[in-house]
């Protein structure tokens, strides 16, 4: 059965949430192993983690390392669009912040609405991504977001989307965009299953977000979070 993340995690003070709740089981499935468990060469992806402004390797890497073969594929491919797509850093960082949403996965919302900030995104901008493409101002934006809910609930962009967006950006960048949006639906439904926790850092970073942006949630969800 499903439950909020929330309750899992112990953190009761996310002012956005789905209005399901968060995904997730009642108990986390998968656990980091031990450093020791980790092996040398996936140990070293620790110096490597800073390209994601992390000081740390994050949970999802550690748990998705129990199956090595499958995790040194998936790196390789992953990290195409972090940290080496062509995508500008703020368009895939709403990008994904959509597709958490709507998969109503609390670890990839939370590692995202961190690495948005750095990249750039305003607070407005975050909270937007959870309200839905109505929210933002510019055709690209709202297109961008559309273009998440299109492949979530149709597995296909529109045509009304696709012609925005193919005023925006080339054919190489409209194949990385559907890729992306893909790829994280993937990742979430496995963040999801495993039930694996945000970091401490990127927890209280959060909480954080949560503080700062109240006044920006009561407007734009006109009193409601949800």
């Amino acid at each position: 059965m499903s439950v909020n993340v929330n309750q899992q995690t112990g953190s009761q003070n996310d002012l956005l949430e789905p209005a399901a709740g968060w995904a997730g089981p009642a108990t986390t499935r998968l656990l980091p192993p031990e450093v020791s468990r980790r092996g040398l060469l996936f140990r070293a992806l620790s110096s490597l983690s800073r390209l994601f402004g992390r000081q740390e390797v994050p949970n999802i890497y550690s748990v998705m390392h129990l199956n090595p073969g499958l995790f040194w594929g998936w790196a390789c491919f992953a990290s195409r669009f972090l940290p080496f797509g062509r995508l500008p850093a703020a368009v895939r960082e709403k990008a994904i912040l959509r597709t958490a949403w709507n998969c109503r996965c609390r670890y990839e919302w939370g590692q995202h609405v961190d690495l948005s900030i750095r990249a750039g995104v305003s607070d407005e901008d975050i909270v937007r991504a959870a309200r839905g493409p109505d929210a933002f101002r510019y055709d690209e934006d709202r297109a961008l977001i559309q273009a998440c809910d299109d492949v979530f609930l149709h597995k296909c962009l529109s045509d009304a989307t696709w012609s925005v967006l193919s005023r925006h950006y080339n054919e190489a960048l409209l194949i990385e965009l559907v890729m992306l949006i893909g790829h994280y639906e993937m990742l979430a439904s496995f963040l999801n299953t495993a039930g694996i926790a945000l970091e401490p850092c990127v927890e209280e970073a959060l909480e954080k977000f949560h503080r700062r942006t109240s006044h920006i949630v009561m407007l734009e969800f006109g009193g409601s979070s949800m």
